[in-house]
């Protein structure tokens, strides 16, 4: 079964037909609401909103391995992550959307592994490609069959939140290889490839970056919530051509 998390600007699936939601409890604790489940083309789909279906859950509080775990408990085996960012790259500008191919991790304190016990064999993952590589051609089959216009690829930079970046933090994040910056795409990434699960990211781009083209003086807090609503609109219809593909 497939699952989407949805970030900011996509706490509902106008699209879903819910046949039912599901509370969950989980070994680490309380997912961030109650799993959604639904039809999407007469294909079964799992929602979560990241951040609670009233957007109240900051990035750096959600609670990352509650979630995963409840989708993989409610038999979901792959998982689209829906992520708002801030474009780095010249050509990543509001209203892009793209497929990221690998990420870094600027986060702190987040709990973001389920091997931290000490009674457990320590385990090590290979996350050398952190996205699955079928899920995001998938994807981008998905965005070409929607009519979208869709990256293929670029360099996720997840900060901890929930204030957004500086413009000198840009700056070494773009020395780094960054190419846009969010702030929930970890630990979600590395808890899904623990737990077994296919997983890929969707990212939207709401706003330029901090110090770059139109947030050169600062980010207008009310361009990107202008931006959201057509860019939301973009990644429904991609989704609907994901769940078409998986019926056909």
């Amino acid at each position: 079964m497939l699952a989407i998390i949805g970030g900011t600007g996509l706490t509902q699936l106008a699209n879903l037909e819910i046949t039912h939601r599901q509370v969950m409890r989980t070994p680490y604790g309380e997912p961030s609401g109650a799993l959604i489940f639904g039809m999407i083309k007469q294909h079964e789909v799992v929602f979560l909103a990241r951040h609670g279906y009233g957007h109240t859950i900051p990035p750096h509080k959600v609670n990352y391995r509650a979630n995963l775990w409840a989708l993989r408990d409610a038999g979901v085996k792959r998982v689209i992550a829906v992520a708002a960012v801030g474009g780095i790259r010249d050509d990543l500008t509001p209203g892009v959307v793209v497929v990221p191919d690998q990420i870094i991790d600027y986060t702190h304190g987040r709990d973001s592994t389920y091997f931290d016990r000490s009674e457990r064999t320590v385990v090590h993952i290979d996350f050398t490609q952190p996205y699955t590589p079928a899920m995001r051609q998938q994807l981008l089959r998905a965005a070409e069959m929607a009519g979208v216009a869709c990256v293929d690829g670029g360099v996720y930079a997840t900060t901890q939140g929930p204030r957004l970046e500086t413009a000198a933090e840009v700056m070494r994040m773009e020395r780094d290889g960054v190419d846009m910056v969010g702030m929930t795409g970890m630990p979600e990434a590395v808890l899904a490839r623990e737990l077994g699960l296919e997983y890929a990211t969707l990212s939207v781009v709401v706003n330029d970056a901090a110090g770059r083209r139109s947030s050169s003086q600062g980010i207008h807090l009310e361009s990107v919530f202008e931006a959201i609503p057509p860019a939301m609109e973009k990644v429904r219809s991609i989704l609907e051509c994901v769940v078409k593909c998986d019926g056909d």
